[in-house]
Parts: C-alpha cells; structure tokens; sequence
C-alpha cells in the first residue's frame, strides 16, 4: 500500500523538521512548502492527502490558503488541519467556518500530532467509502466488517434488504423521488435498529436500493418485523393520491411494455451462521443472493431466514 502523502505549509525551519521528523516515523511521505504561495504550487504537483497549514505566515496567511483550496473544487475535500501558536478562540472558529477539518496549538508533542493527523485521515476515508446519499457505509466497509465478525466467531445474523417495484416507481416519479425512497428506507432501518438491535450492530448500503444489516441471533426477527411495518406505512406518502388509492402505478417495464406495478414493498432476506459456519462475506452473501430470490417471488413485504444446515 502507497503511504500518505502530508504537505506542511509552515514558514519555520523548525517546525518544519520537528513535523517531519515525527511523521516520516510513522511511515508518512512528508514534503514541506515555506509559504502559502509554495504551498498552493506543491498541492497541484503532489496531491496530497492532507495538508498541515500553519496560519501565520509571511504574505498569504494560512486563513487564505484555506478560502483559496476550498473554493476549488478538485481541492476542496482535502483535509487540512490548522496549526496555531496563538490560544485564540477567534482563530479556531475562523479556521473551521473556512472548511479546516482540526486544529493543533504550538507547542505540541508528537503523540497529539500522530493522533491527529491519524484520525482526520480515517475519518476522510470513511466519508468518501460512505454512500452519498444515505451516509452509510459502502461495499468495502460491509465485507470488511463481515469478514472480520466471521473471523472473531461471531453470532451474526445477516439481512439482505431490497425494494421491490422501486425501478417503476423511479421510471414513474422521477430521480428525485427515487432518492427520497431511498432515503426513507435508509431512515427507516436506521431507527429499527437502533430501538430493536444492539449498540454495536452495523448498517450499510450496498448501493441503489439494496442495504445489508449486521446483527446478532436474537435480535434480527424484531428488527425485520419492525422495518416492515414502518415501511409499509411510510412509503405510501411518496405516491400521489390517486396511485394510492388504486394500489398501483402503470409505466413501461424493461421491454418497453405498459404494464401495472404494484405499491413499492420491502423483502428481506436474513443469513446466520446458527447452523452452519461461514469462511467470508463472499460464501455468505452467495447464500443470501438465494434467498432474496426466494422471498422477492412472495407478495407484498416479507422476510425469510435460512434456516438450512451445512
């Protein structure tokens, strides 16, 4: 793997070593800029990762070179930590209303830059991993997490959720609607879980209408049961009131065909490891793929655990 790249827009000779000599330690690529007007120069060249600015500088202040990066859309989700020697409230609130992601007050020791540093680069990555729309983990995050509850042995309970009918209601309603659809079933699983589930259990997106819920044995039957429920009454208010009233909405089907499309449903599809064990998220997800066969065949919102031994 490629170490992160770290820019220090800093005017000291000092600072600048003292950074760099605790950062290349823990396996970064530092490169160092004396002025902002070196800085914005270097960030084009060497893209960085995240950019170390201090404020006070000669000329361009650090306070300019944050305006100038988040105006510019190919810069503006770099993260920037502030570096100050100034105990300033003004300054802080300044940098952060500019887009700075953290900041560190001079003197600092390496343990607080390390820690820094490392968790503004772990929560970058989460965001960009995270679905834009729903703020839920992506595809990387869901086999990372699977893979290691199943190396840990433990008692998980997979479900596998999928809109039923949401192509038409999105051929029908438009985009805009279609990501409000979206929205509320990633609300609604949220709030199932956290008053069904337990503090530690995960929820992803796997992308368009598919999200994966990891839980444990005895929680996945109330969860289910409650996101049903929720969505059978919630996504009726995104259809107009004669479509409700009917039941249905008629549009075009893949093969161009006028067709009626049912009320928008929700089928669930749960896989644990109770009665047979699992390598990787892979072999389970192989086994869910059959089960939300299964299920989406059945009318209306419906879930179905496997319940099938090695």
């Amino acid at each position: 793997m490629f170490s992160k790249k770290i820019l220090v827009i800093e005017d000291t000779e000092f600072m600048q070593c003292m950074i760099r000599d605790i950062l290349t330690k823990e396996g970064y690529e530092v490169y160092s800029a004396y002025s902002g007007e070196e800085g914005l120069d270097k960030i084009s060249k060497i893209k960085p990762d995240l950019i170390i600015l201090d404020i006070v500088m000669p000329g361009m202040s650090g306070f300019d070179v944050c305006r100038i990066l988040r105006a510019d859309e190919s810069n503006n989700l770099t993260p920037i930590i502030m570096l100050t020697a100034q105990v300033s409230e003004d300054d802080k609130l300044i940098g952060l209303e500019l887009g700075a992601d953290d900041y560190i007050i001079k003197p600092f020791n390496s343990r607080e830059l390390v820690s820094r540093v490392r968790n503004t680069l772990i929560r970058i990555e989460r965001n960009r991993r995270a679905n834009p729309l729903t703020g839920l983990c992506g595809n990387i995050e869901i086999q990372s997490e699977l893979n290691y509850r199943l190396a840990n042995k433990r008692k998980i309970a997979v479900i596998y959720c999928d809109l039923d009918n949401f192509k038409a209601f999105n051929d029908a309603y438009g985009f805009a609607r279609g990501d409000s659809a979206i929205r509320l079933t990633a609300d609604i699983i949220r709030d199932a879980v956290h008053f069904e589930g337990n503090r530690d259990d995960f929820i992803g997106h796997i992308g368009g209408d598919d999200f994966v819920i990891i839980t444990s044995w005895d929680k996945c039957d109330n969860i289910c049961k409650t996101i049903i429920e929720e969505f059978d009454n919630k996504i009726l208010h995104l259809y107009n009131e004669e479509d409700r009233k009917k039941g249905f909405i008629t549009t075009k089907n893949r093969l161009g065909q006028v067709r009626n499309f049912p009320i928008m449903t929700i089928s669930l599809a749960v896989v644990t490891n109770e009665h047979r064990d699992y390598e990787n998220a892979l072999e389970l997800a192989e086994v869910a793929a059959e089960v939300k066969k299964y299920v989406k065949n059945l009318d209306g919102s419906n879930f179905l655990k496997d319940r099938r031994g090695i």
